[in-house]
């Protein structure tokens, strides 16, 4: 195996559920607390995904994968390793979702894991993936993929959780290849906060509060803010910078500054927090795509603020972009692509 060897998105998607709540039924559900012009201009929600039934998280996520290896003509046996980078609500408790996709979609010659760190696992799962593919010579073929819908933990009518109205299920997929020439991983940046590590948390079902069987039909598992006044002081001081250390480390790995950066895949945020973001890297609003459509999928924002990009040709051959999340815990990563074909003296190396 050659330490030249470009790792390579061969193919990606995102399945979004057909569902959907308007920016006026969420304000309906916050009991007159929030107006929908504030659910709309401030939070920056026009609609927001819906799951059907079906939507499970693991069943979203093997939906994406099934998608993005239709899409790749790969066949599901060529997979050498599946990290689901999912979120923890999923079918039932204390079930592998990685194993359960992998069985879903057939990848009998994979071995599979569950990776999670919350909204900012998909910069996470690809720095994981390209050490995967760098150190073992028999592995070749990595997807990552999964499932979100934390959404369902929201109490609307909880003011300490507003900044989450916007949590939306969905899935995605990515597949990995060593020595594939097109759509390069460049790097990846991680921060992590354990200052921030439980500020956000579901109160009920684990060992520090569990859930017995006398209690279990009362209990209500939902996201708080345990302490609202610690939260914002951290986040205002931490957060932005983070962003945008990742987003700058990421490029800085493969040789890039943010000068170099044609398109941000960011997840989704308050408007003005996005504008921001994007004003800081010197970017213009037509150089990212914001989601107020479709909500916050979680660690699924990258991917289809990625394919958005690409079907409307914000993203092209030659593009550098940079998909960049966080989550709570807190957690902020960074992942550099240069969209299209290697280029020039790098692949000619490795086709030597």
């Amino acid at each position: 195996m050659s330490s030249h060897e470009p790792i390579g998105i061969v193919s990606s998607a995102v399945y979004v559920p057909e569902g959907r709540i308007s920016a006026s039924e969420i304000a309906h559900l916050t009991g007159g607390a929030w107006t929908e012009e504030a659910i709309r201009d401030k939070l920056g929600i026009e609609q927001k995904t819906v799951a059907g039934p079906d939507d499970g998280v693991q069943e979203m996520g093997a939906r994406a994968a099934l998608k993005c290896l239709e899409k790749a003509d790969v066949d599901p046996l060529e997979i050498d390793a599946i990290l689901c980078i999912g979120d923890e609500l999923r079918e039932y408790p204390m079930t592998t979702s990685g194993i359960c996709i992998q069985e879903r979609i057939q990848a009998r010659n994979a071995w599979a894991l569950d990776v999670m760190q919350k909204c900012s696992t998909f910069p996470a799962g690809i720095r994981m993936a390209r050490a995967l593919l760098r150190s073992e010579p028999q592995t070749r073929t990595v997807l990552l993929c999964g499932g979100y819908r934390n959404g369902d933990l929201i109490d609307y009518t909880n003011p300490r959780v507003s900044f989450m109205y916007n949590l939306a299920p969905g899935g995605g997929a990515v597949l990995l290849r060593r020595g594939h020439h097109r759509n390069e991983v460049l790097g990846v940046s991680l921060v992590s906060d354990g200052s921030l590590s439980r500020l956000v948390l579901a109160r009920h079902g684990g060992t520090a509060s569990p859930v017995t069987p006398d209690t279990c039909h009362e209990a209500r598992q939902c996201l708080d803010v345990v302490d609202q006044a610690s939260m914002r002081s951290l986040l205002a001081e931490r957060s932005h910078p983070n962003f945008l250390k990742v987003v700058r480390e990421s490029l800085a790995e493969g040789g890039l500054t943010v000068r170099d950066l044609d398109y941000l895949a960011v997840l989704h945020m308050k408007r003005s927090a996005h504008l921001s973001m994007l004003a800081d890297l010197n970017l213009t609003p037509d150089q990212s795509e914001y989601l107020s459509r479709y909500g916050h999928m979680g660690q699924f924002d990258q991917l289809l603020s990625l394919e958005l990009g690409l079907q409307s040709g914000r993203v092209r051959d030659g593009s550098v972009v940079v998909g960049v999340g966080a989550g709570i815990g807190y957690s902020w990563g960074a992942v550099a692509l240069r969209w299209g074909p290697v280029q020039g003296a790098r692949s000619q190396a490795v086709c030597a």
